[in-house]
C-alpha cells in the first residue's frame, strides 16, 4: 500500500518566549531569553536552582467554564495551542467531529500542581469531603489529549504518549505514521507540561539542573558551552496540525513543511545515562525512513539541554554521523527545557528556520566545550539555504526520537 505524504498546516505555541508562533520566532531570531528567577523556589528546603522558564500572559477564562473546570495549566496550554493550530490551518469546524481528525498529545505526568493541592488538603484530616468532581480529569495521564478532544468535539483517535523529554517528538512521529497509513486524515499532535518545583527537584537531585547562574537568569542554560552546568526547567505547549498532503491540497491549505521521516528507539544500556551508539542508530533510522542521506541534511536541531553528559553524548553522535559539515544548534538556551512540550516547540522553531531560510544560533554558547568540539556549533544567527532538517529529542528512560522535516514550496 502506498504511503500518504504528511505535511504541517498549523502550529500553536504557548511558550516562555510568547504565546504564538510569531512571538516565538521573534524571540528566537532576536536572541531573547525566556528564563527568569522564580522566587517560590527559595521556599523549598534543600533545592538549589532558582531559575525557570515559565509562561506568562495566558488567560484561562478564554476557555468556556464547562471545559475549563477539568483542566490544569497544562491542559489549558494544550487547548489554546490547539486552537491556534486549527486557526492557522483554516481547518473546517464542521470536520472536527467527523472522525477524520485525531489527537495525539502527551505530557510527562498528569498535573503535579493538582496532585500537590489535593494531598495537601487531604492530609489535613484525611477527609475526601472537599474533593472536587473534576479533580481526576486534571490528574490523569491523558489529561491534555482528553481535554482537547472533549472541548473541541474531536471524535477521531486519541493517544497520549508519555516519554518525558521525547514525548511530543514521539507524538508527531506517531501522528505522521497514522496519517501515512491512512488511519487518520489529520491529527493535532504535540505535548504540554506545567512548571512545578518537584520537576526542578528531580533534576537537581540528579545534579542535572543549573545552579551556577541563579542571579543571572539570561545566562542559563548553556548548551554545548564550556561553563554549562545543567538544564533550566520550563513549561508550555507546542501543537502541530498534521494532515495528508492530499487533504491539505484539496482544502487549499498553506503547507508549512513536510514531515519526511521518524524514528524512536529504546536504549537499554542505562535508564538514566545517554548512549552515543543508540543516538546514532535513531538518527540513521529516521534518515532511512525519510529516504535521505547524511549528505542531504542541512541542519541538526539538537536536543542539547545544557547538561554535561547529555551534550557530550549528542555531540559525539552528531560528530560520528556528520563530522563538522552540518550546522548544529539548540534552542534551549532561549527557551529552557519545556519538557514534554520541547519537541514540538523546537520543531516549530525549526519550521520557522525553513521558512525564513535562516539558522538560529545556540543562545549562551560563548566557548564551545572541547568535549563538544568537532561539530559545527555555529555561534551567530545567519541566513542559509535550508531544505532538510533533522530534529532530536532524547529522554530519561532510554527513549530516543528523531524527526526529519523537509521545506515545502506552495504553488
Amino acid at each position: 500500500m502506498p504511503l500518504a505524504s504528511v505535511v504541517v498546516t498549523g502550529i500553536g505555541i504557548i511558550s516562555p518566549l510568547g504565546n504564538s508562533l510569531q512571538e516565538l520566532m521573534e524571540g528566537l531570531r532576536g536572541g531573547h531569553s525566556g528564563v527568569r528567577i522564580i522566587p517560590s523556589l527559595e521556599k523549598i528546603g534543600g533545592l538549589r536552582p532558582r531559575l525557570g522558564a515559565v509562561v506568562t500572559g495566558v488567560d484561562e477564562k478564554e476557555i468556556p467554564r464547562k471545559f475549563r473546570r477539568s483542566m490544569s495549566a497544562m491542559s489549558v496550554f494544550a487547548y489554546l495551542a490547539s486552537q491556534q493550530a486549527l486557526k492557522m490551518a483554516d481547518y473546517p469546524e464542521g470536520q472536527l467531529g467527523s472522525g477524520a481528525l485525531g489527537v495525539i498529545i502527551g505530557s510527562t505526568l498528569g498535573s503535579t500542581t493538582t496532585s500537590e493541592n489535593f494531598f495537601k488538603d487531604f492530609f489535613l484530616d484525611y477527609s475526601l469531603e472537599r474533593m472536587k468532581t473534576g479533580l481526576f480529569f486534571q490528574m490523569m495521564g491523558h489529561s491534555c489529549a482528553a481535554n482537547v478532544a472533549q472541548s473541541l468535539g474531536i471524535t477521531g483517535r486519541v493517544l497520549a504518549p508519555s516519554a518525558a523529554c521525547a514525548t511530543s517528538c514521539q507524538a508527531v512521529g506517531y501522528a505522521y505514521e497514522q496519517i501515512a497509513l491512512g488511519r487518520q486524515e489529520a491529527i493535532l499532535c504535540g505535548g504540554a507540561d506545567e512548571f512545578h518545583p518537584l520537576t526542578v527537584a528531580t533534576f537537581d537531585i540528579m545534579h542535572a539542573a543549573s545552579t551556577a547562574f541563579n542571579l543571572q537568569p539570561d545566562a542559563a542554560p548553556r548548551p554545548f558551552d564550556k561553563r554549562r552546568d545543567g538544564m533550566v526547567c520550563g513549561e508550555g505547549s507546542g501543537i502541530l496540525l498534521l494532515e495528508s498532503k492530499a487533504s491539505a491540497r484539496k482544502r487549499g491549505a498553506r503547507i508549512l513543511a513536510e514531515v519526511a521521516g521518524f524514528a524512536t528507539t529504546s536504549d537499554t544500556s542505562s535508564i538514566a545515562n545517554p548512549d552515543v551508539g543508540a543516538m546514532v542508530t535513531c538518527m540513521r533510522l529516521a534518515m532511512e525512513d525519510a529516504g535521505c542521506s547524511v549528505e542531504e541534511i542541512d541542519y541538526v536541531n539538537a536536543h542539547a539541554t545544557g547538561t554535561v553528559q547529555g551534550d557530550n553524548a549528542e555531540a559525539e553522535a552528531i560528530r560520528q554521523l556528520f563530522g563538522d559539515r552540518v550546522p548544529v544548534s539548540s534552542l534551549k538556551g532561549h527557551l529552557g527545557h519545556t519538557m514534554a512540550a520541547s519537541g514540538t516547540i523546537e520543531l516549530a522553531g525549526s519550521i520557522g528556520m525553513l521558512q525564513h531560510q535562516e539558522l538560529i544560533a545556540t543562545r549562551n554558547l560563548e566557548r564551545i566545550d572541547e568535549n563538544c568540539a568537532g561539530i559545527n556549533c555555529f555561534q551567530r544567527t545567519h541566513a542559509q539555504p535550508l531544505k532538510i532538517v533533522l530534529k532530536n529529542n532524547f529522554a530519561l528512560g532510554g527513549i530516543n526520537s528523531t524527526i526529519i522535516l523537509r521545506g515545502y514550496q506552495n504553488d
